[in-house]
């Protein structure tokens, strides 16, 4: 436990930032420090969390935050393979609530050749995260990471639940937690694979995409795509944090230090519009998990199959795979009908399954 001093001097920064102030990198990381590694109360901590996410953290606040998390609570795998590694990956938070995208998205990119080491969390905000239908499907989220290092370096997929790699802090903040934080928007930045050098990150807002994006050029990341999905009819600033299949989506792409912003919309894909309602979340991360599943094993042709594979097209993209939107699409409803992205599920659940 902190002591006076130190809750006091903790207490002075909540209200500062409070306040409307920024604060540097170091100072950010020092605080973020602090919370990780549980050094003050968690009332101190929530207050803390709640008012710099409120004011808007700044891009330099959040590169701070994520030297905190990546040096004080992530732990690492680490691979031979050359080339390019994918993550797949949403902040979560965001105002549209679909079925779970990275995950089908992840296992149909990696049937593409392309090595994925998804990382993912439980809910936050919504019905199901990553790791509640991974869970379903026959994960052990509680398998030692070396299991993960082994499923990439055999089968080109793993799995690395926050829960696994985040243990001191950020784990255990998001099983209470129903808020959104700045962990959000810097827990899908994590690199708990040291190979990690291309990343589709959704955001729940169009100005964190860009922040997400400027902390990636920031610390190393060599590619990177955020995008922001939006919804026909529906206000611009209510979307979800995957590329949309029932809207435009706006892009904020990192590639060779250089970032760009743009719109795409499913005809980038070579895909038709969807009404929202299609792909929307259904009201249990059972029924979530189901529909996951029946893709996988043969519903190729429905809007949850579009949305996926439009999805894992993304990472081909942006890995270099694909040249184009389109192209990597048209890669991965291949992949899809031809069974191979299922077989990536059974290869994964033989290395990190349940049992």
């Amino acid at each position: 436990m902190s002591s006076e001093t130190q809750l006091r001097e903790f207490g002075r920064l909540i209200c500062s930032v409070a306040a409307g102030n920024f604060i540097s990198r170091q100072q950010s990381c020092e605080a973020y420090r602090q919370i990780i590694l549980n050094e003050q109360p968690e009332l101190q901590q929530g207050a803390f969390l709640m008012a710099h996410i409120a004011r808007g953290p700044s891009t330099e606040e959040l590169s701070g935050a994520w030297d905190a998390l990546d040096r004080y609570d992530t732990q690492k795998i680490n691979i031979s393979m050359e080339g390019a590694v994918c993550d797949i990956v949403g902040t979560g938070s965001d105002p549209v609530k679909t079925v779970n995208c990275s995950t089908p998205a992840a296992f149909i990119a990696s049937a593409c050749g392309l090595p994925i080491a998804k990382k993912g969390a439980r809910l936050v905000t919504g019905v199901s995260g990553a790791s509640d239908i991974l869970e379903i499907l026959g994960i052990d989220l509680n398998a030692p990471l070396s299991q993960a290092e082994k499923s990439l370096e055999m089968h080109g997929i793993c799995y690395l639940p926050g829960e696994a790699f985040l243990k001191s802090g950020w784990a255990r903040l998001i099983r209470s937690m129903r808020f959104t934080s700045a962990f959000n928007i810097i827990g899908p930045l994590t690199c708990p694979c040291e190979q990690t050098n291309s990343i589709v990150i959704g955001a729940y807002s169009p100005e964190v995409c860009d922040q997400l994006i400027a902390v990636l050029k920031e610390i190393g990341m060599p590619s990177a795509i955020a995008p922001f999905g939006m919804v026909e009819g529906i206000e611009r600033d209510q979307g979800m944090d995957e590329f949309s299949l029932a809207g435009p989506t706006r892009v904020t792409e990192l590639r060779d230090g250089q970032v760009r912003t743009y719109e795409v919309t499913p005809r980038d894909f070579g895909l038709k519009y969807a009404d929202i309602s299609k792909i929307a979340s259904s009201g249990s991360a059972q029924e979530n998990a189901r529909r996951v599943s029946d893709v996988l094993q043969g519903k190729y042709d429905t809007p949850d199959a579009d949305f996926f594979c439009m999805n894992a097209g993304a990472a081909l993209y942006i890995s270099g795979f694909a040249d184009t939107y389109a192209r990597g699409t048209e890669m991965a409803k291949q992949a899809l009908a031809s069974g191979k992205a299922y077989e990536k599920l059974l290869r994964l659940r033989e290395v990190q399954g349940a049992g």
